[in-house]
């Protein structure tokens, strides 16, 4: 078999080294391109109707706190006021500019409940808050964070309280456990006696993720 003149052999291979090069090029900026489109896709949560009560507060600036416990609830009650107090003094926005929610639940669900439930269940419900005052070791007879703006002062203003249905459950096993009830009748009752301004959420921890996913700034308590 002849072989083709060298001159020819030498034209066909720079003719495939360059498509080679081409086809590289052209799969290169392919992938690119993919990787592009695939980096630049924007994550959008998914709505549901149960949240859509955060979207419905009226604000140009929006805050959420999370508290599991006295101790944190008690600073989340003072930020909160802070917030407020600022937000028209230094920047003359009124009440109503801020949406501001306040998360309760673990062991600061109980505190969740107005001054009737913890006159009535008082021992145990600061059991379920793992909560002791710090003058008297007295059951409490009225929601001893009341002071502090719970359902209150901040009520007032507009703040939004959201009590844990779940931890809520819980509070409601601790007390019917005490006074021999029924967890599920309790459970009913301390649903109907929230403080000022409060609702009941699925889980807190739920409630303060899509919070986020609906602009609110996440602030601990």
């Amino acid at each position: 078999m002849t072989k083709p003149p060298t001159s020819e052999r030498r034209s066909f291979l720079t003719r495939f080294h360059v498509g080679a090069a081409s086809l590289a090029v052209f799969l290169g900026r392919s992938a690119s391109a993919q990787v592009k489109s695939s980096s630049s896709a924007r994550f959008e949560p998914a709505r549901h109707e149960k949240d859509d009560w955060m979207d419905e507060l009226p604000a140009k600036h929006r805050l959420i706190f999370d508290t599991i416990s006295s101790f944190g609830l008690s600073n989340a009650l003072l930020f909160a006021n802070n917030f407020m107090l600022v937000n028209r003094n230094d920047y003359g926005l009124q009440n109503s500019d801020m949406a501001l929610i306040i998360v309760v639940r673990h062991l600061s669900t109980a505190f969740g409940f107005n001054d009737a439930m913890w006159n009535k269940y008082g021992a145990p419900m600061a059991k379920s808050a793992q909560f002791e005052g710090p003058a008297t070791t007295a059951a409490p007879t009225a929601n001893p964070l009341n002071g502090a703006g719970m359902g209150g002062e901040l009520a007032k203003q507009g703040v939004q309280f959201a009590v844990c249905a779940m931890a809520t459950r819980r509070v409601a096993g601790t007390i019917a456990q005490a006074v021999s009830g029924d967890t599920d009748a309790i459970d009913k009752e301390l649903t109907a006696n929230l403080v000022a301004n409060a609702r009941m959420v699925p889980a807190g921890i739920v409630a303060m993720s899509r919070a986020q996913e609906r602009g609110y700034t996440l602030a601990i308590g």
